[in-house]
């Protein structure tokens, strides 16, 4: 099985653990005289089964990324760590850049009513910040596709 596959597997599984868990929420409590719609233990026992089978998954694939090589970027983990250093490098860049633009969640489209009132000034240059977010952002873009690349190259570990 390929890499990008256990990942989807892994998705799946995620999406599966949930459900259930909504499943077992919606019948732990039910009306006197009443009776659940399902069986709130057995689907507890469900839920251990799949969880069981998602940490398999999560180790092999753990141990195919430490020890697969992802070309330049070193192994698929140096990469992954790298990709989510920069997702939040841009962030930081983004976020300071509208902060600065007075974009921010309580400064958007002000401007002074008077004279009087203080001006607010930016203390960094929003068009440089947007600069380095873009670079960050193809940076990003490039490298994850190297990951999808290797992804669907590598053959996942027992």
């Amino acid at each position: 099985m390929k890499l990008a596959e256990a990942l989807s597997l892994r998705a799946s599984a995620v999406r599966r653990i949930e459900q259930l868990r909504v499943r077992v929420v919606g019948n732990a409590r039910f009306q006197e005289g009443e009776e659940p719609a399902e069986d709130a233990a057995a689907l507890l026992v469900e839920i251990d089964s799949a969880l069981g089978d998602y940490e398999s998954l999560i180790r092999r694939i753990n141990r195919t990324n430490a020890a697969s090589s992802a070309g330049v970027d070193g192994t698929l983990t140096d990469a992954l760590g790298r990709r989510d250093a920069l997702r939040l490098r841009y962030h930081v860049l983004s976020t300071a850049a509208d902060a600065a633009a007075g974009a921010g969640a309580n400064q958007y489209g002000y401007s002074r009513q008077l004279r009087s009132e203080l001006k607010m000034l930016s203390a960094l240059s929003v068009g440089d910040l947007r600069s380095q977010a873009d670079q960050v952002a193809q940076e990003l873009r490039e490298l994850d596709v190297r990951i999808q690349k290797a992804n669907w190259e590598i053959e996942l570990l027992d």
